[in-house]
């Protein structure tokens, strides 16, 4: 058994399991990567030690100096965990829509969480980004490791992930699948595969359908740590420099719920826990592997573990609420449900003109008080819109006379899954007095509205039905 000097030293030497049942009657042999088993619980603690240990020799990081850094939170945990053992402060800026796990464990390790929740571009004042890179310049001492643009990051990789998968194949690996967040990951161990077998091995770049990485619209999804999300108000797509996009021979895109199915039918088929983002890129792999023989040898990463999910992506009712579906829909009693009571609105950009805005919803027969859903522009959208890209709602009658669409749009708080009951805490809790409209979603995705009075206007004929 092997002994380590320290915690650190422990990061690395990850092993590769092959999959047996839930591959299926896939040909090739399919091996995945469990990041997870690295101290801090992902694939990102290589990349934080890399970092931390190059700030330290070129004096960018200093003793008794803080390390900072903005993240959807997996990195953070590894630069908290080293930082720990380091004796260094940590300064973690994210987002409080990350996992409440990943939160709880960045607190547990010392370091100082700071929730940053406005949608803006990232070069706004108010971004996360900003500020980050604020508290640095506010901070003596302060260290920002920059992920997703630092070199060290696939570095790391290059150095460690790619010479395991080789070493552990005996050189056999035809594929690498594995997601592209910051790129660090995929582009260092991409290169080092592609280096070492001359060419031979393909990287298969995981990536959500949204994410503009492989040619979606840059809207956000439900799977954290994947893909590439653009403001609707960017003035330009900034890829991360960590990401070699040379390295990339395709790329396979995957919807959130798929990915959801897949993460879930790992665990009941292979007893392994893995986390979102190895979701994509588990149902990429499975549908690169069906198209290969058995002469291939596919290697997937997965990130991290679903230990960290299990309040979302293994949670029933956190899947219905967002109108995902899971094992449990197939056994939940019938009944009305939010969806049979949803109607699909029409959806207008809230930069386009009123006229033209009035013209659309004309010829689709609108009454004046039919609720209409106000959207930020995406070009070329991909999917229904995610929450986050609904600006609100209006209705043809408040557009009437209004200078600019904007000026009519009423926010909308709340959100229900289109499978929900009637019945459902969620449905039950809402009063309706917040304007009574509710966005209705379907995997994750706004498909509609439902107003307060369609799900309450004979309440107990609906219990009674249901009951009957």
């Amino acid at each position: 058994m092997a002994t380590y000097a320290s915690v650190l030293d422990s990061i690395g030497g990850t092993p590769l399991i092959r999959l047996t049942r839930a591959a299926g009657t896939l040909r090739p042999r399919v091996y995945v990567k469990p990041e997870w088993q690295n101290p801090g619980g992902s694939v990102k603690d290589r990349a934080a030690l890399a970092m931390l240990r190059r700030a330290e020799a070129d004096g960018s990081l200093r003793a008794g100096g803080t390390v900072v850094e903005v993240t959807s939170g997996n990195t953070g945990i590894g630069l908290a965990l080293a930082a720990a053992h380091l004796g260094y402060r940590a300064v973690i800026f994210t987002s409080s829509s990350i996992a409440r796990e990943k939160q709880d464990q960045l607190t547990a390790y010392g370091a100082e969480l700071r929730l940053v929740d406005a949608f803006v571009p990232r070069d706004h004042p108010d971004s996360l980004r900003s500020k980050g890179e604020q508290f640095v310049a506010e901070t003596p001492g302060a260290w920002l490791a920059q992920q997703y643009d630092n070199p060290a990051n696939p570095a790391a990789h290059y150095a460690s992930t790619g010479p395991e998968v080789w070493a552990d194949t005996d050189g056999a690996v035809t594929h690498f699948v594995a997601t592209v967040g910051t790129g660090g990951t995929i582009s260092g161990t991409g290169r080092y595969l592609k280096e070492v077998s001359g060419g031979r091995v393909r990287v298969i770049g995981a990536d959500p359908v949204t994410s503009s990485y492989s040619g979606g619209d840059g809207s956000q999804k439900y799977i954290e740590g994947a893909g590439h999300f653009v403001h609707p108000e960017a003035a330009v797509d900034v890829w991360p420099q960590a990401l070699d996009v040379d390295v990339i021979d395709d790329y396979v895109g995957i919807e959130d719920q798929e990915a959801i199915d897949a993460i879930r039918r790992l665990a009941r088929t292979e007893g392994i826990l893995a986390g979102g983002s190895s979701g994509i890129a588990l149902a990429a792999a499975f549908r690169i592997a069906e198209g290969l023989t058995a002469d291939d040898t596919v290697v997937v990463l997965l990130p991290d573990s679903g230990r960290t999910y299990l309040s979302t992506y293994f949670n029933d009712g956190w899947l219905a609420a967002n109108g995902f579906t899971g094992p449990a829909d197939r056994d939940r009693p019938g009944g009305p449900t939010v969806g049979e009571h949803a109607a699909a609105s029409p959806l207008i950009e809230r930069d386009e003109t009123v006229a033209e805005a009035l013209r659309r919803l004309a010829a689709d027969g609108l009454a004046d008080d039919d609720p209409v859903l106000v959207a930020h522009r995406r070009d070329g959208r991909v999917l229904a819109p995610h929450h986050s890209d609904i600006a609100g709602c209006t209705t043809p009658a408040r557009l009437r006379g209004a200078a600019t669409v904007a000026e009519t749009v009423r926010p909308v708080g709340v959100r229900l899954g289109v499978g929900l009951a009637l019945t459902d805490p969620a449905v039950t809790a809402w009063d309706g007095a917040d304007g009574g409209i509710a966005l209705v979603l379907d995997r994750g995705r706004v498909t509609g509205t439902v107003t307060w009075r369609a799900l309450h206007r004979e309440p107990t004929l609906a219990l009674t039905e249901q009951a009957g």
